[in-house]
């Protein structure tokens, strides 16, 4: 009697762990998703364009002095007068960053030749970054950083600040498209679009910067944002009916 009632335990002990397994492993099971019809693969892109509304522009100065802490000293001086025009631009202060700060050493070839070069001096050169929300009034905001001492000036690079409503309407394009393109290789094969199988995104996506160049600026400078594309591809199966 003891024995059967050991061996009736031991069997409800083996389903009790068992049937949490079964279950588990049921639940990560995923049914295979089939195509009945015939597959179609189809990739489209969408674009759209939106005019830029950020510029970067990197700006800065460089001074020469005969000792390192004197071409520094100014150079500091230099940089504050063009710090301050940014300032007083209306540039907000998380929209400049430093970028390099270097110093080197200058020297002078030896006139008559097979000499050693002369060190003369020191060239120190500091340089921001610097980032402008209203297109616009950037040729002003040059203008005036040359006027305060900045003699280096590159750029400038237009972008689009907030881009993903632009690349979500290039999605919905892309994906017109793609449907347009199913529909007509259904026509063309007698058959119909049915359900879409799967969808994946590559490629596409934002702009490379565009570069402009602005060295030393003339007065009331004027920069054209012009336009951008944003484009996004998508890679569509459909089953077709």
């Amino acid at each position: 009697m003891r024995q059967m009632m050991m061996a009736s335990a031991l069997a409800f002990a083996t389903v009790a762990t068992t049937a949490p397994i079964a279950a588990a492993q049921a639940q990560t099971m995923m049914p295979v998703q089939t195509i009945n019809g015939t597959r179609l693969d189809v990739v489209a892109t969408g674009e759209v364009t939106r005019v830029p509304d950020i510029a970067r522009i990197s700006t800065g100065v460089i001074t020469t002095a005969t000792t390192a802490s004197a071409a520094l000293e100014q150079n500091a001086v230099q940089m504050r007068k063009v710090r301050d025009a940014l300032r007083r631009a209306g540039i907000a202060d998380n929209d400049i960053q430093t970028s390099s700060i270097n110093l080197y050493p200058d020297y002078r070839q030896d006139e008559r030749g097979g000499g050693n070069p002369q060190l003369i001096g020191y060239r120190a050169q500091n340089e921001v970054t610097v980032k402008f929300r209203d297109i616009a009034n950037t040729g002003k905001i040059l203008d005036a950083l040359v006027a305060q001492g900045a003699n280096q000036i590159n750029g400038p690079m237009l972008s689009i600040d907030k881009p993903e409503a632009a690349l979500d309407e290039a999605r919905t394009r892309a994906l017109a498209n793609a449907r347009s393109r199913a529909e007509l290789y259904a026509r063309a094969t007698g058959k119909k679009v049915g359900r879409i199988v799967a969808i994946s995104e590559s490629g596409g996506g934002m702009p490379g910067p565009v570069y402009g160049r602005a060295a030393m600026m003339a007065e009331s400078s004027k920069i054209d944002p012009g336009e951008q594309s944003l484009g996004v591809t998508l890679n569509v199966t459909f089953e077709l009916e």
